[in-house]
């Protein structure tokens, strides 16, 4: 058994690259592979041992293929902040001066806008779908979406019964004496 799953959640760097692949079939509606491709920055933030605020960003490949490439193609811009789901994929090629190189991506399961539409810089009237964010000015604060897109919210039920109030009770003296005294240190 094995397992090869990734959740990011990130603003990104740059806008999508958006290509079509030839699938050698010429038929009517068969239409073409659409590939979308971007980096995606996660930012790691921690207090080192002097108290000094530290920020660690890791950038990562992410690969959208077909749905998930139309969504980065229509709504996706650089800095939108963005859920992606997916598994890593790591390809090698031999470069123009010979040389064999290596890259590890993130090819994409589910990919979820977060934020607000308003906020989101590819969404264009109203055939944006719900999220998006758009990175603000610079030196102003990121605002943090109420609860990512991905997450839904708990049921709550129409009516639910309040528990009896219970009567005054004198306090229980599980020390035993006469209280002067009742503090364990």
């Amino acid at each position: 058994m094995s397992l090869n799953k990734v959740m990011l959640i990130g603003n990104v760097g740059r806008d999508p690259e958006v290509r079509y692949l030839e699938n050698g079939n010429n038929a009517p509606g068969a239409g073409n592979a659409k590939v979308a491709t971007f980096t995606l920055a996660t930012t790691e933030r921690y207090r080192d041992r002097s108290g000094e605020l530290k920020e660690n960003t890791e950038w990562h490949n992410i690969v959208a293929w077909r749905n998930s490439a139309d969504v980065a193609e229509k709504f996706i811009r650089k800095g939108t902040q963005i859920y992606v789901e997916g598994r890593l994929r790591t390809r090698s090629w031999t470069d123009q001066t010979g040389n064999k190189r290596f890259t590890t991506e993130v090819v994409v399961d589910n990919l979820q806008l977060l934020g607000r539409k308003s906020d989101n810089p590819g969404a264009q009237g109203d055939s944006a779908p719900q999220g998006g964010y758009q990175q603000p000015a610079y030196g102003a604060a990121p605002a943090q979406p109420a609860r990512p897109a991905y997450q839904q919210a708990p049921a709550q039920p129409a009516y639910a019964p309040q528990p009896a109030a219970r009567p005054a009770e004198a306090p229980i003296d599980i020390m035993g004496g006469d209280g002067a005294d009742d503090l364990p240190f």
